[in-house]
């Protein structure tokens, strides 16, 4: 990160120059709350999505994935109280009919936390101190559902509305048994899902941070809360993070302290299963994600802001140019969604256990988190100036957009049919390449750099005669030969960490 904080407006703007973020149809004047993935972005974006999935389902038995359907039948969504429970407060101006999201409106105003406020609180508030908008007075404040109702077929009547998913998790819930027994699990196991949800947000903002279409990347990890839980290892219990208590909010504090996983699981704060899951999603997130310590957080939700279905929630929060907000969610929701499933559809969702011969519903740890979130976590923490004040984009080199970018120093033919044989060389090597030949030199290490490409090669007069390659590192600008022949194999071990680019000469 640099000193100077970036702002949501600087790092949209910087999106949008080097092709990473676009806002929807701009040509029309867009749409608020949608964005299109350009194509830098969406690269980045399938490398976080691809670690997660190397992490969490190809390098473990315990996890498998489903890709459930965008539109489901409504019923699901009345089991899972989407259809009486998933909303926001909306105030709305009497003179103009402007709408605004109530919490949202009074935190900007009196600089307070909102989080778990009813109705009535937030109408308390805005009557005492004489809120309003513009000049405007609100009319009464008012629930807002943010499910996207759609029409299905021809038919007119209200028996043809369903509903864009206002979340992914739930087309886990009804599939838990056919899954089960299909991939014969056991308990504990744990079902993803990445795709995309839509929630009807009343003011998107933020840039990605808040949009009415998102990618969540999900994670119901089913278990029997009776059973002892082994994989919690003394190195995941040692995890340590910045932490901001239920108890230090509920005293009005935001001061965070430095707490471990051990700590909050002898304390009860989080069951073992919990604080198994939390290591996890930490770890990932410094060490792969390459975010830093110091810009995440976990903060532990008070009693009044628990979800419905929820019997402790903790959130990894990342520091965003306005401040700490939720990156990742992690509840316990206990056997809620099971139990609601099996209630409304009549179909038994029970597990089996052959060993002890018990039916139950597991519990569930849900690991959730927006893609967008993520992405945006990781372009500021990887957001750097160099000392000629050009930015440098120092992601980690799994997640960088093209891992090389193949430079011939002049724009004669066999500087061009080399550059040719090394670049395709690459590429057939699966390693993700640009080519380049415009503009000087200094201004193509400055193009790939803005992108975050680790590698620059150039081909020059030496590389003609001799097959020897200038490779350039982008976080130390420091250069090394290669001969063209061990080139894609030297490349691919720096990509994997294999080895170190300073210990080359």
């Amino acid at each position: 990160m640099t000193e100077e904080k970036l702002t949501m407006e600087e790092l949209s703007s910087f999106c949008k120059r080097k092709g990473i973020i676009f806002q929807a149809a701009e040509i029309y004047g867009g749409l608020s709350g949608f964005f299109d993935v350009a194509p830098f972005g969406l690269n980045i974006q399938n490398n976080i999505k691809e670690i997660y999935r190397k992490e969490l389902i190809y390098k473990r038995e315990d996890m498998v994935e489903q890709d459930g359907s965008i539109i489901t039948n409504p019923r699901v969504w009345k089991a899972s109280g989407h259809l009486d429970g998933f909303g926001d407060l909306i105030l709305t101006t009497k003179k103009t009919r402007t709408k605004l999201r109530a919490d949202h409106f009074v935190e900007d105003e009196l600089k307070i936390p909102t989080d778990g406020m009813k109705a009535a609180e937030i109408q308390a508030l805005i009557v005492k101190h004489n809120l309003k908008y513009k000049g405007e007075e609100f009319e009464e404040i008012k629930d807002f559902n943010l499910l996207f109702p759609v029409r299905i077929g021809a038919d007119e009547s209200k028996d043809s509305i369903a509903y864009l998913r206002g979340e992914t998790c739930q087309s886990i819930f009804p599939n838990f048994r056919l899954i089960t027994e299909i991939c014969r699990k056991k308990l504990p196991y744990g079902i993803m899902q990445i795709g995309k949800a839509f929630r009807n947000e009343i003011a998107p903002r933020d840039f990605l941070f808040r949009c009415r279409e998102f990618e969540q990347l999900e994670v119901e990890y089913f278990f029997n809360p009776k059973d002892k839980f082994d994989k919690l290892t003394e190195d995941l219990l040692n995890t340590k993070f910045q932490y901001l208590s239920a108890a230090a909010q509920d005293s009005g504090s935001d001061e965070m302290r430095e707490a471990t996983i051990k700590e909050l699981v002898k304390s009860k704060a989080m069951s073992d299963i919990h604080g198994y899951w939390m290591a996890i999603m930490l770890n990932l997130a410094q060490k792969e994600m390459g975010l830093s310590y110091k810009n995440l957080r976990v903060r532990q939700h008070v009693k009044t802001e628990l979800s419905h279905y929820s019997a402790g929630t903790f959130d990894i929060d990342y520091n965003y140019p306005n401040g700490f907000k939720e990156m990742l969610g992690m509840a316990n929701r206990t056997n809620f969604d099971l139990k609601q499933h099996q209630e409304h559809s009549g179909s038994k969702l029970e597990y089996f256990d052959e060993a002890t011969g018990e039916k139950f519903l597991p519990h569930v740890i849900e690991p959730s988190f927006g893609i967008g979130r993520h992405l945006l976590a990781v372009l500021l923490d990887a957001y750097t100036k160099n000392e000629k004040g050009e930015i440098v984009l120092k992601l980690p080199k799994k997640l960088a957009p093209t891992k090389a970018s193949v430079f011939p120093l002049l724009s004669k033919p066999e500087f061009i049919a080399l550059s040719r044989e090394i670049y395709t060389d690459l590429i057939e090597n699966d390693i993700i390449s640009s080519f380049d030949k415009s503009g000087s030199i200094g201004k193509r290490y400055a193009r790939a750099d803005e992108i975050g490409t680790p590698y620059c090669i150039t081909i020059d007069h030496d590389s003609l005669e001799t097959g020897i390659i200038t490779v350039r590192d982008r976080d130390s600008a420091k250069q090394i030969k290669v001969h063209k022949d061990k080139l894609a194999e030297t490349i691919r071990n720096l990509i994997n960490d294999r080895i170190e680019f300073s210990s080359l000469k």
